[in-house]
């Protein structure tokens, strides 16, 4: 039997479909290390990933119910493990690693963490990217999708704004990550938008500025401006969250940016396309796009799209002088199925990885 708690974690939360795969030199255990005592490590290896109260907690894994309860706050607290309120109490369960864990340190993470999990990143995220369906998929900037178009609400990063009751924004921890190992990006920091259905939700939070409706919008646009993507995690109900992402920085990005994996975001459900009309071939918009999509034909002087390469995200759209593109909708062979709830997107991933979901729920 295994009796490193690092260890089990690691296997803990690899058995979970977002997946923490093991590496040769233990770059994992270095991590969890950092960020997890002995017994948090211990204790949350034996969690499920449905939420359970300390009282069902002891029972199924012995201990005292009281001194359980006290050590489960305290890793909520940490963001080590989920807390929400069901028919008995309050309860508690395992967090994935990402989108998880890591992201919960965005207030704690110092020089020495950012290291230890760029040498993680580069060792073994290769592995989570690379399993469909991807953890992340793209919405279009609003204003970017021709008139006319249909857009689902899921679709829309306007009415996932409009659809919370709270709204909060913190740091990204993919660009602080980079920035504390001397590697940052020029992108502005303090645009990792959260929301959720219960007003006021965000009040108390240190690392989280709380928003109004009308902030969170404003933060959206600054974020397209910036020339960032949006993107969220890939089910169209319960959206927690929009990442506005660069591939310089972005934990997910960066696999196509730097380990060359196609699809490590699911793309929307747009195209970009040009009024050649209208285009000059000033070549402005490839400045904007990330993903290699656009290229000037120097036969024509047009820019062509790429529709392998284009994700649908629309940052290159606004900076047209010339309003010579748009996008619209894929056919609808080319739409790719999203997993309705995330349930179904982990029920989907863990097919993909040939786990067994009962062994973790």
């Amino acid at each position: 039997m295994n009796d490193n708690p690092y260890r089990c974690l690691a296997q803990r939360l690899d058995a979970l479909p977002n997946g923490f795969p093991a590496t040769e030199d233990g770059a994992e255990l270095r991590l969890l290390e950092k960020i997890f005592t002995p017994e948090q490590a211990t204790l949350a290896s034996q969690l499920r990933l449905t939420l359970e109260t300390p009282e069902e907690l002891a029972e199924r894994v012995g201990g005292d119910s009281k001194a359980l309860k006290a050590q489960l706050k305290t890793m909520a607290r940490r963001g080590l493990i989920s807390a929400g309120r069901g028919d008995g109490g309050v309860g508690y369960g395992l967090l994935p690693f990402v989108v998880g864990i890591y992201e919960y340190q965005i207030s704690r993470i110092d020089g020495e963490l950012a290291q230890l999990f760029e040498d993680y990143y580069q060792q073994a995220f290769s592995r989570v990217l690379s399993v469909e369906p991807s953890v992340h998929r793209v919405i279009p900037v609003d204003e970017t999708v021709k008139t006319g178009m249909e857009v689902q609400p899921f679709e829309s990063a306007t009415e996932i704004v409009n659809n919370a009751n709270a709204w909060g924004v913190q740091d990204c921890i993919c660009r602080k990550q980079k920035a504390l190992i001397d590697d940052p990006c020029d992108h502005p920091m303090d645009n990792c938008m959260v929301f959720s259905k219960r007003p006021g939700a965000f009040e108390n939070i240190s690392f989280i500025q709380s928003l109004t409706q009308e902030e969170a919008m404003a933060k959206l646009k600054e974020a397209a401006n910036a020339g960032l993507v949006h993107s969220v995690g890939n089910s169209q109900k319960d959206t927690t969250y929009i990442c506005n992402c660069c591939t310089c920085s972005c934990g997910i990005l960066r696999g196509m940016a730097e380990m060359g994996i196609a699809n490590v975001v699911a793309r929307s459900a747009f195209l970009n396309t040009v009024d050649e009309d209208s285009c000059d071939g000033c070549e402005t918009c490839l400045d904007y796009c990330q993903f290699d999509a656009l290229s000037l034909s120097e036969a024509e002087l047009l820019i062509e799209i790429s529709a392998t390469s284009c994700v649908g995200c629309g940052v290159c759209v606004p900076a047209c002088p010339e309003g010579a593109l748009s996008l619209v909708r894929r056919p609808e062979e080319e739409v790719l199925p999203i997993p309705v709830t995330e349930g179904d997107w982990l029920a989907d991933r863990a097919a993909a990885r040939g786990l067994d979901m009962n062994a973790v729920l």
